[in-house]
């Protein structure tokens, strides 16, 4: 028993030391250069306790790039539709766990280990801010390009485009998609949004797979 808890003890600080590093140590090291122009798109990070979403302001241009959510009676035209809000994870997490209550163990096995990924699409409204679980950015039109390029090629392509999950959504106003790449406790939903601010020239910490840790590294670097 003395061996085991030394080994767990052992494994709880090499997780501790890890977060840490992943949090103090920027990625990429040295900060992006920003067109001319710098500031002319804003974007919104938002967090709960344990998952973050990328929130891309609606326009013109945006919509034309995500018209295959209009097929999935996501109301992209509504006149109160401010957001587009996008966020990746495990595919049994986010389907059978609606609210916390709801919590079952499969899973959560299934996120600790690996499972099949989702992309979550989400119509907003206005967002507050400043609020402590919304963090702004402004960035310039080659970066925010760039970020809808990746948040696009997150989505799993079918015959006829992004293929949606019949049947699976909170609200009238948010749809499920089938995912590119596998979801783990290492590679989860918050190292996809560090990957698209990376994406779209800002600085995250090095390994953020908590919410916490990717709003530390971002406080230290943006």
């Amino acid at each position: 028993m003395r061996k085991f808890l030394r080994y767990l003890a052992m494994l709880v600080g090499a997780v501790l030391l890890a977060v840490a590093l992943g949090t103090l140590v920027p990625r990429p090291l040295w900060p992006a250069t920003m067109a001319e122009g710098e500031g002319t798109r804003h974007i919104l990070v938002l967090r709960n306790p344990i998952h973050t979403d990328i929130a891309v302001p609606l326009d013109d241009g945006v919509r034309r790039r995500f018209a295959f959510l209009a097929d999935a009676d996501l109301p992209i035209e509504a006149p109160e539709a401010r957001y587009i809000v996008f966020g990746w994870g495990g595919r049994a997490f986010y389907l059978e766990t609606p609210t916390w209550s709801q919590l079952k163990a499969a899973p959560v096995v299934k996120a600790l280990t690996l499972d099949a990924s989702v992309m979550h699409v989400d119509i907003a409204g206005a967002i507050k801010e400043p609020h402590p679980d919304v963090a702004d950015f402004d960035i310039d039109e080659a970066h925010f390009a760039a970020l809808l390029d990746y948040i696009a090629e997150s989505f799993q392509q079918g015959p006829a485009g992004p293929v949606v999950i019949e049947d699976a959504g909170y609200s009238t106003y948010d749809r499920f998609y089938e995912a590119n790449g596998h979801f783990n406790a290492l590679v989860g939903c918050n190292t996809w949004t560090a990957a698209g601010l990376r994406v779209a020239g800002l600085r995250t910490g090095w390994w953020n797979p908590l919410p916490v840790s990717l709003w530390w590294s971002m406080g230290l670097y943006d």
